[in-house]
């Protein structure tokens, strides 16, 4: 293996370096960045993920099991073993514990903070004391797939940093083989997404150990343990019908993903945090400070994020997630303690994109408690036509594209906006419910100008249109009376142009 990315400390360095266990001060510090990863959520009652109201509804109808009679009318859920069920298996004692929406909120805020976690905990296991790494990585925890609400993919995500902690903190331990069997396939059930970075992790890690570079078969074979799961991934691989693709232009869609591998709110301090977290691991090599344990995972992951399709196994964006567990991977490979200044430093743009998310999730939180409101004058069982105005230019994450979904939650409602595309999703519509589903609330304007809702479809069928967007509609359809207002949203009684 190429020697830059080895492992390489001076005896001295390693006597200074390394310590038996952390002491209180490192303790407290890494529990308070763990903490403060899930930031966002404890000061968002609403938590601003894209997805998050939509898998909150379908969570609802998944607990209900047709014992109410307008869910059971619009609404059917066949459950599937599949590696996608991680939040969907767990949410049922939690949700009867503590109620739906706040058991949802709980796994917003723990999971941001488990991924922290597992960042440090595979610092400490590697090298028996805290360097730069981890605090680099620290900025990819919120990234796209996490603020879009793949959660089940995040608790993979951190359940396989942490089972690659005990891969390696087992080295030479018999029944290390025999406890990865169930343990792979349990991170295959979380999200196969996470299990394949798993695999990933074990892989690049028994790899840079081989003593040559011809050896990769001998590393890939070491990786069997994990391989319980492979026959199910495969059979589910292809993509299914009814799903939808990048069309004639991959490579151009591609290379979107890869400006957009750290997107959140400010397009430039996005691209500064990756442009910085591409550029320091090759500052590593130089410096021959790149541990080889963890950077052909990153790379891998990298290269694989240009090869795999959007999707895998049902789940969406598969390539997109890989970019920044990536950047995360090569991060966390820098193999370097500074003095406590530099690990200062290195904390500033995981703080500084902490700081931006979390206050623009409690300033929006607070207008969707606004938009709620709206619930009040909804009827139960109503049929309600939500659209969703978006900028297509705009780089932040649009916030508003599944509140609809509230409806179903809090008003056993029907609505357009949710997952629910046979053959795809467990969640599916009845023949008496519409046919439109997930995308069809979207509405693109460019920026600065309202949208025409006069022949929006959804709502020749609907009782109601619930709209949301930075600027009112223009036109609204023939007949629509509205009976509640925000700033950024409107609800309307609509008269119904078709009988059920």
């Amino acid at each position: 293996m190429p020697e830059t990315l080895s492992p390489v400390l001076s005896p001295d360095q390693t006597q200074t370096a390394i310590s038996p266990r952390l002491t209180r001060y490192q303790f407290a510090a890494i529990v308070l960045l763990c903490v403060a990863a899930g930031l966002p959520g404890l000061l968002a009652r609403y938590p601003q993920m894209t997805d998050y109201p939509a898998h909150l509804a379908r969570w609802y109808i998944m607990i209900d099991d047709g014992r109410t009679a307008d869910l059971a009318r619009y609404y059917a859920f066949k459950w599937a073993w599949a590696g996608n069920l991680g939040v969907d298996i767990l949410i049922r004692p939690f949700a009867a514990l503590f109620g739906l929406e706040q058991a949802g909120r709980m796994f917003v805020i723990a999971i941001p903070m488990l991924v922290a976690g597992g960042l440090f905990t595979v610092e400490w296991t590697l090298r028996r004391r805290i360097g730069v790494g981890p605090l680099l990585a620290l900025a990819t925890v919120w990234s796209p797939a996490l603020l879009m609400g793949f959660l089940n993919f995040e608790l993979a995500l951190a359940l396989a940093l942490l089972a690659f902690a005990l891969w390696v903190g087992m080295e030479g331990n018999r029944w290390r083989k025999v406890i990865f069997v169930p343990l792979g396939a349990l991170v295959w059930l979380c999200h196969q997404s996470g299990w394949g970075v798993l695999g990933v992790m074990v892989f690049g890690y028994e790899w840079s150990r081989q003593p040559r570079k011809r050896d990769v078969w001998r590393a890939a074979l070491a990786t069997w343990p994990l391989w319980l799961p492979l026959l199910p991934t495969l059979l589910a691989g292809h993509q299914a019908k009814g799903s939808f693709d990048y069309g004639p232009n991959v490579l151009k869609v591609k290379w979107m993903f890869w400006k957009e591998a750290l997107r959140d709110r400010v397009r430039y301090i996005d691209y500064a945090t990756m442009i910085l977290l591409l550029a320091l691991p090759l500052v590593a090599i130089w410096f021959r400070r790149l541990d080889g344990r963890l950077a052909w995972a990153g790379l891998i992951c990298l290269v694989l994020s240009l090869i795999v399709p959007r999707h895998l196994g049902g789940g969406d964006l598969a390539d997109l997630r890989l970019i920044a567990v990536g950047l995360m991977l090569l991060a966390l490979a820098i193999d370097w303690r500074p003095s406590r200044k530099v690990m200062w430093i290195a904390l500033a743009p995981f703080a500084l994109r902490l700081a931006l998310t979390s206050i623009i999730w409690a300033v929006h939180s607070a207008n969707v408690g606004g938009m709620m409101g709206a619930l009040d004058r909804i009827p139960r069982g109503a049929k309600v036509a939500v659209a969703v105005r978006e900028e297509s230019s705009l780089w932040a994450q649009p916030l508003y594209g599944h509140l609809g979904c509230y409806a179903t939650v809090r008003r056993d409602a029907l609505v357009n906006s949710h997952f629910a595309i046979s053959g795809v999703h467990m969640l599916t519509l009845t023949p008496q419910a519409w046919h439109w589903v997930d995308p069809s609330q979207r509405i693109f304007a460019r920026k600065g100008r309202s949208v025409d809702l006069t022949g929006f479809r959804p709502a020749d069928d609907a009782d109601y249109l619930w709209y949301f967007g930075k600027y009112p509609p223009e036109r609204m359809p023939e007949g629509a009376q509205v009976i509640y207002r925000t700033k950024h949203s409107l609800l309307a009684r609509l008269v119904r142009k078709r009988p059920d």
